[in-house]
């Protein structure tokens, strides 16, 4: 395999030297940029995920467009419970939408098992081509939802605001519940692998809605599958993301399901977070996603708060705390990722001149 002209990302997470912070945003591709707005115009959501070479266009945009330091592939976190034999619609304004959600075990007994190289092809092939277009410029991230936020949307239908019906499951039917999650866990391993084996450089697991559980449910039905998703992933020394969103308790419990790299939502503090991790993995984040809406001078501001309270040394990998909002301004964008460059060299000038020596 070629060397990548910029590996800064995948050296940050592996907490080696870097000259700067790696910096790249969650959900770049996407509404916010108005060269992504003119693909959407063509095709429907669905369609943009489901056709290889306009996946790879989408997601190449941002790294020419931002100067990224990583590309993530675009795609949707519900092409799996798709595959599985789900009916997925995208409704604009509403979001995702599943008229056949899982509410029994007759349910879960329609659910297929499928080979993540046939039915999700696509995705595979889109990794290929965006792998071509690249050119090694950048490190390619894959990416999946957690068994739990997956089980959400299948359990719900649809987004939610309470999240009452998967709650329900786990309480009442909290042996169907682990079997799907089970069944999820495997599915995701599998599929995370080949995405590995076609060409990601690492890999993020989005657990988006392990905050709306206890931290004693957070432990028994998300946290437990994503550590065996981590142990059964293929790969040689692809770093494994775990974002776990509003997850404030048990980040200690997350760093021993085996992930090289934890994401920190704006909400921590990420100098406590390294603190009481020691050191042990690297830290992705985490900048409120509104600070994007501010002029440059607050921008700056915040970069440089979050920049003094990771410190000095590698394995800091810039974000925000969670995905860019579609009315931002792609100049602010640029903005962020500028400023990033310039301000965090000072954090790791020790690391460079211990290079040269």
């Amino acid at each position: 395999m070629a060397k990548l002209k910029n590996d800064l990302f995948l050296r940050a997470c592996k907490r080696l030297p870097v000259e700067r912070t790696p910096i790249w945003i969650m959900r770049q591709a996407g509404r916010y940029l108005p060269e992504y707005r003119a693909v959407r115009e063509k095709y429907d959501f669905l369609t943009m995920c489901k056709t290889p070479q306009v996946a790879a266009e989408v997601t190449i945009q941002p790294i020419d467009i931002l100067g990224v330091d990583a590309a993530i592939l675009f795609s949707d976190i519900l092409v799996i419970p798709e595959a599985m034999g789900m009916y997925l619609e995208m409704h604009e304004g509403k979001g995702p939408v599943f008229n056949n959600p899982i509410r029994a075990e007759s349910d879960f007994n329609n659910l297929i098992d499928f080979d993540p190289t046939d039915k999700l092809k696509y995705v595979l092939d889109a990794i290929t081509i965006t792998k071509k277009n690249l050119d090694n410029r950048v490190p390619l991230i894959g990416f999946s939802g957690s068994p739990w936020t997956l089980l959400c949307y299948m359990v719900e239908g649809k987004g939610s605001k309470d999240f009452a019906l998967v709650k329900k499951m786990i309480y009442t039917q909290p042996d169907l519940a682990h079997k799907i999650l089970d069944k999820l866990s495997d599915v995701i391993a599998k599929y995370l692998s080949a995405k590995i084996e076609y060409g990601c450089n690492a890999v993020q697991i989005f657990d988006t809605w392990g905050g709306i559980l206890s931290q004693q449910d957070f432990l028994e039905f998300d946290l437990i599958y994503i550590q065996k998703i981590i142990q059964s992933i293929k790969r040689k020394d692809e770093p494994v993301i775990v974002f776990a969103k509003g997850v404030h308790h048990n980040i200690d419990k997350i760093v021993e399901s085996g992930a090289d790299v934890i994401g920190l939502d704006w909400t921590m503090n990420i100098s406590e977070v390294r603190k009481n991790l020691s050191d042990k993995v690297a830290l992705q984040g985490n900048l409120d996603p509104t600070v994007l809406f501010a002029d440059e001078l607050k921008i700056r501001t915040e970069v440089k708060r979050i920049l003094e309270s990771y410190g000095y040394g590698s394995g800091h990998i810039f974000n925000l705390g969670h995905g860019i909002l579609p009315n931002v301004s792609p100049e602010n964008a640029k903005t962020l990722v500028r400023i990033v460059k310039e301000e965090s060299k000072i954090f790791h000038h020790r690391d460079t001149e211990a290079q040269r020596s």
